[in-house]
């Protein structure tokens, strides 16, 4: 019985996760912020929260779903560098092809892993420390965005280095340069805010939790 209702709870709570995603993605202004050529975003946080929560397996079902909201958004409404992410759009030089598809969703899918282990990881090393679970989900938190971030922009360095240069109207050997500004000016920020988010949101969930399957 205390399984079964277990289970219930991380389908329910699955799901609830993965309707924030498609709602922050689809509310303008909030999931996806325009930014001129590209977009931040705040779409990695419930991802995280579920993958912490619910476990790698779930959280990568919810980083998955993160990446059909960034292929749906960069198809339907794109930007000028929307070809990194959509193998279905394209401008000028800039062609999307499958390896966009790499992009739009692996980094997300290891958003919904590596936090997990990150927590586990750090909560036994930390064991009953004060302020060791505040400290595991803050930098859970870090890495889960982190990743994303680091990830995400590597790989379009790395993919579509020159038609991501001509699309940001830089020059090729200067666009590690640009990309490391878009990591400090996007990543870091959305960093921070995640790792705050993680420690809120978890620790009042966890308390839900407790509750409902009388742990």
């Amino acid at each position: 019985m205390k399984k079964t209702s277990e289970k219930t709870l991380g389908l329910v709570q699955l799901a609830l996760l993965g309707a924030i995603i498609f709602i922050l993605a689809f509310t303008p202004f909030i999931g996806y912020i325009p930014l001129g050529v590209t977009r931040a975003t705040i779409i990695h946080i419930p991802v995280i929260v579920g993958s912490i929560l619910l476990g790698p397996k779930k959280g990568a079902i919810l980083g998955a779903l993160f990446g059909v909201t960034s292929l749906i958004q960069n198809t339907v409404s794109p930007t000028a560098t929307s070809f990194v992410f959509s193998p279905f759009y394209s401008v000028g030089d800039g062609a999307g092809n499958p390896l966009s598809l790499i992009i739009c969703f692996i980094p997300r899918i290891l958003v919904g892993i590596v936090p997990y282990f990150v927590y586990i990881g750090l909560k036994k090393l930390m064991k009953q420390r004060k302020g060791g679970e505040t400290l595991s989900l803050t930098i859970a938190g870090l890495a889960g965005s982190l990743v994303n971030t680091l990830l995400v922009m590597n790989l379009i360095y790395f993919l579509f280095g020159d038609s991501y240069a001509a699309a940001k109207g830089v020059k090729v050997d200067t666009l590690y340069k640009v990309i490391l500004t878009v990591i400090g000016i996007n990543g870091v920020p959305e960093a921070i805010l995640a790792a705050i988010l993680t420690v809120a949101i978890c620790k009042a969930l966890f308390k839900v939790q407790k509750r409902k399957t009388g742990v």
